[in-house]
């Protein structure tokens, strides 16, 4: 599979043969960016690219409702600092060493886990590593581990930002929760991010839509992100969870004449694990996005969080589209409160199927059952959406559907078997649009817009092997971007 750019400049084609819905063989027109036509024996027109699909299922595009861009860009230039790459204290070590510092002399580690060397603070980061700044990424993306150069050349002394963890003397110890903005400030200016990686690599996947869910963007970031999808490095519809807080711009992404616009979708609020807010500020901040015209996407990983966030929406109210974003935990008792809310869940099992071993074991058994629900939500008329998370989980949507169908662990365990879906209802989660998560799966139809994933296989099949490498080809604007 290749990208191709071949009919770039067509106006129209014509895909023979495709399966649609798993039942019918037929041909399917595109035509100014839309389905326009299908049936049975299509005459090619004039200029019309012709492919030939052989059966294979032609799908709309995939959505993954929550992931990080610039996170996901950022892995080019970062040292790997957990499992699989990195196991024991010597691998930190020897990856340290061999990294290669960025043109400011920093070295940027990510996916640390403390089965890795235990919990990381500046003075065990010296021991590693002392001669250049260290920054280290935990795996959830919650927390930054700093060694002692890394402080001083950020300028991390005393103080009482919240999110810097401090010693009985008021020593900045190195650990920094939730605190990705001001660390940014601190740091040698990088510039924005090279999304043409990422958005390559979300296209051979099959995903042609995506909802960046990093909280509070600034007007740059969002530049940044807006220059990348008119100049076609990021050739995906992105709906951004973290523009600033003003009235939203729905639906399906405007066009200027220069490309496609990012939209707004619900508020990000972050409901950290590390500090849960009051009531009351949770509550003022949830009736701030209402006013504005935004639901909210709230951040929920714990028990508590959603308990409070549970709570808050009680004294605010809820507005259409609100959203729990990620729902780890979810007791049996919060599942008809989170549908009499009308609330969405946009989840991650994909976890389960890379960390689903250290869940098990490091979470009271009790929790077992509660974790990344599925089938329990949908049975109680819980919108539900499937999403990466990506980088902190595994970005192939076709790995996150798989684990949403077995539920095994690396080492085959099964993490709450009553919780798992159909294959059918696993891809329809992927297939909902960005500003409906959890809402009817798109169809192929005519009217469609021409974001389409045509798969190697019958659906039957797909449905059967759910692994990578089923996308055959991909068409975004109608246009092949993998043929």
């Amino acid at each position: 599979m290749t990208s191709a750019a071949d009919g770039s400049g067509v106006r129209g084609v014509l895909l023979r043969d495709a399966e649609l819905d798993g039942r019918t063989r037929v041909d399917v027109r595109v035509h100014d960016g839309l389905v326009t036509e299908i049936g049975s024996g299509l005459t090619r027109r004039p200029g019309e690219v012709e492919h030939d699909c052989r059966g294979g299922a032609l799908l709309p595009g995939l959505c993954d409702h929550h992931l990080h861009l610039n996170a996901l860009a950022a892995l080019d230039r970062s040292v790997r600092c957990g499992p699989p790459e990195v196991t024991d204290r010597d691998g930190l070590a020897a990856a340290l060493t061999a990294a290669r510092p960025d043109g400011n002399g920093w070295i940027r580690g990510v996916g640390y886990v403390e089965t890795v060397a235990g919990d990381l603070d500046a003075a065990a980061l010296d021991h590693l590593h002392p001669h250049r700044p260290v920054r280290i990424q935990h795996r959830s993306g919650a927390l930054w581990m700093l060694n002692t150069a890394a402080l001083a050349a950020a300028g991390i002394g005393p103080g009482d930002r919240p999110g810097i963890e401090r010693d009985h003397d008021g020593a900045a110890t190195g650990r920094l929760w939730r605190a990705d903005d001001w660390l940014r400030e601190r740091l040698p200016p990088a510039g924005p991010p090279d999304l043409a990686s990422v958005g390559a690599a979300l296209t051979r996947l099959g995903i042609t839509a995506v909802t960046d869910a990093t909280p509070d963007l600034d007007a740059d970031a969002v530049a940044a992100i807006t220059a990348a999808m008119r100049g076609g490095a990021l050739p995906q519809r992105v709906h951004l969870l973290g523009a600033p807080l003003a009235p939203p711009s729905s639906g399906p992404a405007p066009d200027d004449g220069e490309g496609r616009l990012p939209t707004a979708g619900p508020h990000k609020i972050v409901i950290a694990d590390s500090g849960l807010p009051s009531l009351d500020d949770l509550t003022e901040r949830i009736r701030a996005a209402h006013a504005a015209g935004r639901a909210i996407a709230a951040h929920c990983v714990t028990r508590e969080a959603l308990v409070i966030l549970l709570a808050a929406l009680g004294e605010a109210g809820v507005r259409p589209g609100d959203r729990v974003e990620h729902a780890a935990l979810v007791p049996p008792e919060l599942v008809p409160e989170l549908a009499r809310r009308g609330l969405r869940v946009v989840t991650q099992p994909g976890f389960l199927a890379h960390r689903g071993d250290d869940y098990l074991r490091d979470l009271p058994a009790y929790d077992h059952v509660d974790l990344y629900r599925c089938a329990s939500l949908v049975r109680a008329g819980v919108p539900l959406a499937l999403s990466s998370d990506a980088p902190y989980g595994p970005l192939d949507p076709w790995t996150v559907i798989g684990a949403a169908v077995r539920r095994r662990t690396p080492a085959g365990r099964v993490a709450g078997p009553a919780e798992r879906l159909t294959p059918a209802r696993a891809l329809d989660a992927y297939l909902a649009p960005p500003d409906d998560p959890g809402g009817p799966a798109r169809r192929v139809r005519p009217g469609l817009p021409a974001d389409l994933v045509l798969l190697r296989v019958p659906l039957a099949a797909a449905l059967n092997e759910l692994a990578s490498g089923l996308v055959r080809s991909v068409l975004i604007d109608g246009r092949f971007a993998v043929r």
